[in-house]
């Protein structure tokens, strides 16, 4: 179901997670729950996988991990400020050291000439330090290729700011 690039990073985040006892939470919509699904599919996550947020409508996001209304509203779900509180939501709404957030345009609609479809925002959170963020525009034509390079991205973000 994963690539070899995505499992191997996920083992890594696992066994560098273990070592240093920290626990992991993931908060998603445009992957629906893969970067959780990636984690989770190697043994051992049990060890620091604490819980995974598929919080795919606005209202969703609002309601599990507080994400303002308004500024959905006045910026749009896929945009840095909310990518950052998504993930800090993660942190306020479990047990976890570490989130990590993804909110894009997987497509094939729902792109603008702003957001185009391959647009998507990440953010990672850790417990006493300031969120990070990065955004990405994948240049891809399928939905299931901007999902999969998305997971890739974001255990990418997690394995940094594991180290």
């Amino acid at each position: 179901m994963f690539s070899l690039e995505i499992q191997t990073l996920a083992r890594l985040i696992i066994d560098d997670a273990r070592e240093r006892s920290l626990r992991i939470v993931t908060a998603e919509s445009c992957t629906g729950g893969l970067v959780a699904a990636a984690i989770c599919a190697i043994p051992g996550a049990s060890d620091v996988f604490e819980r995974g947020f598929v919080a795919y409508t606005n209202r969703a996001k609002q309601e599990q991990l507080g994400v303002s209304g308004d500024l959905i509203a006045d910026l749009g779900a896929v945009s840095e400020p909310i990518a950052r509180m998504m993930a800090e939501g993660a942190l306020e709404h479990s047990h976890a050291h570490l989130a990590v957030a993804v909110t894009g345009v997987a497509g094939p609609g729902g792109g603008t000439p702003m957001k185009p479809v391959g647009t998507v925002h990440f953010a990672t959170a850790r417990a006493n330090q300031s969120v990070r963020h990065r955004m990405e525009m994948f240049d891809l034509d399928e939905r299931r290729d901007i999902q999969m390079a998305s997971v890739e991205a974001a255990l990418e973000m997690l394995r940094e700011r594991l180290r």
